[in-house]
Order: structure tokens, then sequence, then C-alpha cells
């Protein structure tokens, strides 16, 4: 199949990459940009680890042609930590204060899943947070310390904390 160039904007860099039409965005994030917080699990669709946030909204890398995202701001993991210093967002910084990372793998996905519903809802119900996050298995943890986590990041966002 013949390559075409296209351009990504992945966490604010454009990166110009050659893809096929059924190149996958995750396999392009990870081995051609070389980002690899952004894990390809299932492939499937059903485990959520391969999740991005597209355009401000959580999406599955495994599912999205690489080519269909040109022209759209795409935001992995590595994305939200602060650029300049390194410093986790404060929302990743919760996951690991409350051990919800375990063996991390679904961490990412489930981050950015959460991200994409607190930059649209700021405080969210448990529901909401448990809605925004069915897309996203983790066999780790239970599910428990990552509501937690969240549930407290919130509650520092809303009292000015973070």
């Amino acid at each position: 199949m013949e390559k075409q160039i296209i351009k990504l904007d992945i966490n604010n860099q454009i990166h110009e990459v050659a893809v096929t039409p059924m190149d996958l965005l995750v396999d392009v994030i990870r081995k051609q940009i070389g980002l690899t917080g952004t894990k390809k699990g299932c492939g499937q669709g059903d485990c959520g680890a391969c999740t991005v946030i597209i355009d401000g909204k959580a999406q599955l890398g495994c599912l999205k042609l690489a080519i269909a995202c040109e022209g759209k701001k795409i935001t992995t993991i590595e994305g939200i930590a602060n650029p300049e210093t390194g410093e986790l967002h404060p929302l990743q910084q919760s996951f690991l204060d409350h051990g919800a990372v375990q063996c991390g793998f679904c961490t990412p996905g489930m981050i950015l899943s959460t991200k994409a519903l607190l930059d649209s809802n700021p405080n969210p119900t448990e529901n909401e947070i448990k809605h925004a996050l069915e897309g996203n298995t983790c066999r780790c943890t239970g599910y428990i310390l990552i509501l937690e986590a969240i549930e407290s990041y919130v509650k520092a966002q809303s009292e000015g904390e973070v």
C-alpha cells in the first residue's frame, strides 16, 4: 500500500509522518512518533488502553485511522504534564498519591478519559465519572482507588488547591 505524508498535531507539536490509509493512530503514535504512554491493548476498542484526547473528546486510538486525524488536535498522556518542568498534571499526581496505578497499563487511558470528562464537566457526580470510564478496563485495582483519586482531584480543584 502506498504511503503518504500527513501532519499530526500531537501534544501541540506538528509531526510529519508517512502512513498508509489503513495505519491506526495508536501504532503511529507509538512506533513513528515514539510516545509509548499510549498503550495498545486489545486492538478492538474494548479495553481503553489506547485512549487519547482528540479535539477535546476521549477517543480510542486503536479504532482511529491516523489519516483521519490530520488537522485534529491530539493529546496523549505525555501531553498533559508540564512541558517545561516535566511536573505531572495534578490528575496524574492524584492517581499516584492514591495508589490508583498498580501495574500502570490502563492508567494513561483512565487519566485521559477522566481529563476529557473534567475539561467539559469540572464537577462530575460519581455516576458521571463511572460513565466516562466505562470503556476503560483495569484488572488490578477494582476501580475503587481510581474513583478515589478522581474524586480527590475534583475536590481539590473545586477548593482551588490545584
